[in-house]
């Protein structure tokens, strides 16, 4: 299907899901969009395993990845055995390209992330976005498991929002969920999840880039946690511009 022809409004969308469960959204999104031409970003969060439970109760052949960036957490890789195992799916893993990593290693090191904040993102941008661009040119819509409450940059994400760095569609289904919430629907349904949450942890990366915080701290301050709280995002997830959006541009004209 042309993307030109998805019948996706985001102003009405966002209106009629607004305090729905999130599976009545990802089941829309699903029909319109099509099971093979969306898929779920996970990096094995808890919001991404709540996601993952209801995907494939609502459609088996859902599609989700998982981006390994090669300094995860033994956690996360046997999560990843655990929840292939009790869902009786398998995940499209995605890589970065040794050709482009190689050498910025070689120039910086293994640790560069911690030297300045550029080079941080710079990892980030060979670790995870490239990788991310790879799949995302296979969809026309990724679905995630961000959240409003959980930092400063996330505070206005919609349900639905064009994400208009990589043109096409994003859903967040669980955008108005709390964290409590995630829980209580992880514990009510049995869903499988990181011990690192059990030792203090409450967002979990790459390795060297994440730490269990204190109780009651911000949800995404043991990431990167020597950077200003308002900028500390990989890339992976950048504010949405509707003016960008081909098709709103498409619907403005007489």
């Amino acid at each position: 299907m042309d993307r030109s022809e998805l019948d996706l409004d985001l102003d009405e969308i966002n209106r009629a899901f607004a305090g729905e469960d999130p599976r009545k959204l990802l089941a829309h999104v699903m029909e319109k969009i099509g099971p093979t031409r969306i898929a779920l970003a996970s990096s094995l969060s808890i919001e991404d395993q709540v996601l993952t439970q209801m995907l494939l109760k609502i459609d088996a052949r859902a599609r989700i990845f998982f981006i390994d960036t090669g300094r995860n957490f033994q956690q996360t890789y046997d999560l990843m055995e655990e929840t292939m195992s009790r869902y009786r799916f398998h995940y499209e893993v995605y890589a970065p390209e040794n050709s482009e990593l190689e050498p910025f290693l070689a120039e910086y090191g293994p640790n560069a992330f911690y030297d300045r904040v550029e080079l941080r993102q710079k990892c980030c941008e060979l670790r995870k976005v490239r990788p991310l661009q790879r799949v995302l040119s296979t969809v026309d819509g990724w679905i995630c498991g961000l959240r409003r409450e959980q930092s400063p940059t996330r505070q206005e994400i919609g349900l639905l929002e064009w994400d208009s760095p990589h043109a096409i569609y994003k859903v967040n289904p669980l955008a108005a969920w709390s964290e409590e919430q995630v829980w209580a629907y992880i514990h009510r349904e049995n869903i499988p999840y990181s011990s690192l949450y059990n030792k203090g942890f409450r967002s979990i990366g790459c390795r060297p880039c994440t730490r269990a915080v204190a109780p009651g701290a911000d949800v995404r301050s043991g990431r990167w946690w020597w950077e200003d709280p308002g900028k500390k995002e990989c890339g992976l997830h950048l504010p949405p511009d509707p003016s960008l959006n081909p098709l709103a541009k498409e619907e403005e004209m007489p």
